[in-house]
């Protein structure tokens, strides 16, 4: 498989989430995030399960229990993981693969002493970020 058609077969896992905006990523959120979605995304995302719960604030145990209780994520912890997940579709897009947007998370910013990796644990953060490779997209530097 080459790398656009890895990159369209992530965009296309999570394309029925609702992703196209906030306001989107809020009403999918309300309406419930089923924790598969969060082993999905951590698979995807190159992440591991500990480094995800941790970024929402959640214990792995707490997303395990809720699996097998076949509850939902909270509206929030919902639309926190559904903004990580957008961040990193757009993120693959941009960069050209999960690997390279995982590298350059993790390197300092220019501007910030701060990684853009240690802004992802709210979703206020993940916005910043959003925003950073939007104007990354339009060749401002960031």
């Amino acid at each position: 498989m080459n790398q656009t058609k890895a990159m369209d077969a992530v965009r296309k896992k999570f394309k029925n989430l609702g992703l196209k905006n906030n306001l989107e990523i809020v009403y999918s959120a309300r309406k419930g995030i089923k924790p598969t979605i969060f082993y999905s995304f951590a698979d995807v995302a190159k992440m591991t399960e500990q480094n995800l719960a941790d970024l929402l604030h959640l214990h792995p145990r707490t997303i395990q229990n809720r699996r097998s209780q076949q509850k939902n994520l909270d509206p929030v912890e919902g639309e926190h993981l559904l903004k990580l997940i957008a961040l990193f579709v757009k993120g693959e897009e941009l960069f050209g693969s999960i690997d390279e947007f995982n590298s350059w998370l993790h390197k300092p910013s220019w501007q910030h002493k701060e990684k853009p990796s240690e802004l992802l644990s709210t979703p206020g953060g993940t916005d910043l970020i959003a925003d950073e490779l939007e104007r990354l997209v339009h060749g401002y530097a960031v």
